[in-house]
């Protein structure tokens, strides 16, 4: 039953989704006697987190006191958006807390448990923890590597390409590889993750808008590479709808939401930006494309996530897609495109 209850947690901070980072995603239940008497998840950044909407949702308080409480985060244990749901536990004297996993945050990073115990509370740890790991990957990214989670998508041919061969000017634009059903999950993709990324090339030939346009929910940051500032200010990219971030060499003058940061583009540039996006508290970052940039994400074993689709097209030659090994998590259809996503 402890594992039920954990995943009906998981269930829960999923919904979270999108809209608690850099928070992690958590979800609670509180059962009694086998019966689930209240449950509750970080619904937003800022707001109350799990274990305050759960214990807030169970009708007759007093049975706190003979309950167990699961959630599948380690409980907070600091002041920070809002009070430790550590002392929320034991001011309610909840006799028993089921974790999934210990939080990697330093201000939490098992002083939460620690504060249940000294309290006197029967804690139990691990349940489900490869999932409660697996759902806050980015969040433990970003805590133990001091950077964002980095997902690497990009749609191929058939016979492996990115593109058709375009020259700079052509009137030529972009063969669409996939599907609308794939380009509807690619916005639900963007929607989930805190930034995205393009380098010029892609800027200048396809002139993208990484916002969210077949999606709810909010737009990432936008980054883009300019080492010479030469990318045109009609571009949808500059337009200053979302916040861009512009990586370059150049000084220039940032405006609306432009924003210049100015670095040498050696061979440390890529270590350089995840840096600049971690202290930026940006959690995760897309990166997509094209065949320079994510080449030298892979070339530097700089990612965590890939993302390929694969059309039922040929060009028969053109721009070759990148190549990539590490761990198959997932191989399934999108309409009438293959989707697979490797874990490094």
């Amino acid at each position: 039953m402890d594992e039920q209850y954990m995943q009906r947690c998981l269930d829960l901070a999923g919904l979270g989704m999108g809209r608690v980072a850099p928070n992690p995603m958590v979800g609670s239940v509180i059962v009694h006697n086998d019966v689930i008497i209240g449950e509750g998840y970080h619904r937003k950044y800022g707001e109350a987190h799990a274990e305050v909407n759960a214990v807030n949702a169970v009708v007759r308080q007093e049975l706190l006191k003979e309950s167990t409480l699961y959630v599948n985060l380690e409980p907070c244990a600091h002041f920070g958006k809002t009070p430790p749901c550590s002392q929320l536990i034991i001011d309610k004297g909840i006799p028993k807390v089921v974790i999934g996993t210990i939080d990697p945050f330093s201000r939490v990073a098992g002083k939460g448990i620690e504060m249940l115990k000294k309290a006197g509370i029967d804690v139990q740890l691990g349940i489900l923890e490869e999932e409660s790991r697996k759902l806050n990957r980015r969040f433990f990214t970003f805590h133990q590597q001091s950077r964002p989670y980095i997902i690497l998508k990009w749609a191929q041919t058939k016979d492996g390409f990115l593109d058709k061969l375009r020259s700079f000017g052509s009137e030529e634009t972009a063969e669409w590889i996939t599907n609308k059903t794939s380009k509807a999950l690619v916005h639900k993709w963007r929607a989930d993750e805190a930034a995205i990324m393009v380098g010029t090339i892609t800027a200048i030939k396809d002139n993208p808008q990484l916002n969210i346009r077949e999606w709810s929910g909010s737009d990432p940051l936008r980054v883009v590479l300019d080492r010479e500032l030469k990318l045109k200010p009609d571009l949808y990219l500059l337009d200053g709808s979302i916040p861009t971030l512009v990586l370059t060499e150049i000084s220039g003058s940032a405006s609306n939401k432009i924003e210049h940061f100015k670095t040498e583009f050696d061979s440390n540039l890529l270590n350089k930006l995840m840096t600049e996006l971690f202290n930026r508290d940006v959690q995760s970052v897309i990166i997509e494309g094209g065949e320079v940039l994510l080449n030298s994400f892979i070339e530097e074993g700089l990612w965590d996530e890939a993302r390929v689709f694969t059309g039922d097209r040929y060009f028969g030659k053109g721009v070759d897609a990148p190549v990539i090994t590490g761990n198959i998590a997932s191989d399934e259809f999108i309409g009438n495109s293959g989707l697979i996503v490797y874990m490094r």
